[in-house]
């Protein structure tokens, strides 16, 4: 479809070009929207790091209401991590989940596979069975505590050709804490959470990958001490990548509130780390953005930064914020952006993008974040009531309109 004046198909410098196959619906939507402000087609975003909750624990995310919520963010690929019940561990329980991915999903699903039966840390999955079905393998949110089981995970994943994707944290180091081991845990009486339990195992997997070959990625760093770490790695050929999200890019430690919206994990740190992670996506040590999408009850997030569970929603607030808060202000480049959002992480994790599956975004249209609009289940942001620029006026996938905004049509 040519360009019009209203409608604008994003062209980077250095980004692969995106052709899209602009269906009629589309086209229609086009039509309708408002007069007001002008739009661009960008390819559809990918997110390797959401909680779709399913199986297991459906009051928290259903497949149905996660993908509409990647939807109105502007994404049409998702990697659903293996948190749930059952664990997908072996291909039994792995097909529990493809199921409802298959009847439900309205945008593309990749699951990932658990690299230890359980997630307990104690014996390998059958990681066989199941991978040629995984995008990966992950026991997020657990850290593997023992050396010989991740060497023994990293060789099998090597022998497979797969990705192991690490959430790096030593429990030993934890002390019960629940936010940064800073200023705001010492001047408000809570316990921290030191940033050694994160580097500490980051340190020790860089080392572990580059003994076994096996292609590794970090799932969302938070301190300067991982980006230095994983820097230096990369110097040094290791086959690393890592992710940080949007809420360590733009927020630390000084914009914590006693609200369990703004528990997570890892926890917002200071403002020496957020700047680490600037300097790291600006300089290709950190090669992509993931939200971390982890919807909870209104019960779990109710009870302050000590008693909530930990997560937050992210799918429906990361391109607008982050478009705010770094492009909007010339930290880095749009197309920086959508590379980080887009293409990079589709290219480490073999993710394709079809011509059909694009969002079409008002750049120049400011709202304010109101999580009573949200498709996920799961309200908790610490971006609630935050001015943004950026709205979705529909995404397509497969050539499918899956998510129209009718606030922005005339």
């Amino acid at each position: 479809m040519a360009e019009t004046r209203r409608l604008k198909i994003f062209k980077g410098d250095y980004l692969p070009a995106f052709s899209p196959r602009i269906s009629e619906e589309t086209l229609s939507v086009i039509e309708k929207a408002s007069d007001e402000f002008d739009y661009t087609v960008f390819p559809g975003f990918c997110d390797v790091h959401v909680h779709l909750r399913e199986p297991g624990f459906s009051y928290k995310e259903t497949i149905a209401t996660g993908c509409a919520a990647a939807a109105r963010g502007g994404f049409t690929a998702v990697c659903a991590m293996p948190n749930v019940d059952p664990v997908p561990d072996d291909a039994s329980h792995l097909k529990a989940q493809t199921d409802l991915i298959e009847r439900d999903a309205s945008v593309r699903v990749y699951p990932y596979g658990a690299l230890t039966y359980g997630e307990a840390g104690e014996e390998l999955a059958d990681m066989d069975a199941i991978a040629d079905k995984v995008v990966a393998f992950s026991d997020d949110g657990h850290g593997v505590q023992s050396e010989a089981m991740m060497i023994s995970a990293m060789e099998k994943a090597a022998s497979l050709g797969k990705i192991v994707a690490a959430h790096c944290e030593d429990n030993s180091l934890l002390r019960g804490g629940y936010i940064h081991d800073g200023e705001y845990a010492a001047s408000h009486r809570h316990r921290g959470i030191c940033s050694e339990s994160e580097w500490g195992q980051v340190e020790r997997d860089l080392k572990l990958a580059e003994r076994t070959g096996c292609a590794y990625h970090v799932c969302h760093i938070s301190c300067k001490e991982s980006v230095s770490l994983i820097r230096d790695a990369k110097a040094s050929g290791v086959d690393v990548t890592c992710e940080t999200a949007p809420h360590y890019l733009v927020l630390d430690e000084r914009d914590l509130k006693e609200d369990g919206r703004f528990k997570m994990n890892p926890p917002l740190r200071s403002r020496a780390d957020r700047e680490a992670l600037i300097e790291g996506i600006c300089d290709g040590t950190i090669d992509m953005i993931a939200t971390d999408h982890a919807p909870h009850s209104e019960e779990e997030k109710s009870r302050g930064l000590d008693g909530s569970s930990f997560g937050v929603v992210g799918l429906e607030t990361a391109f607008p914020v982050l478009y705010t808060k770094l492009v909007r202000e010339g930290v880095i480049t749009l197309e920086k952006l959508i590379a980080l959002m887009a293409y990079n992480p589709r290219n480490r994790f073999g993710i394709p993008l079809g011509a059909g599956d694009f969002t079409v975004m008002a750049l120049e249209c400011e709202y304010n974040v109101d999580p009573g609009e949200f498709l996920s289940k799961g309200k908790a942001t610490p971006f609630a009531g935050t001015s943004v620029f950026g709205r979705c006026l529909t995404t397509s996938c497969g050539g499918k309109t899956v998510f129209c905004d009718n606030k922005l049509l005339r």
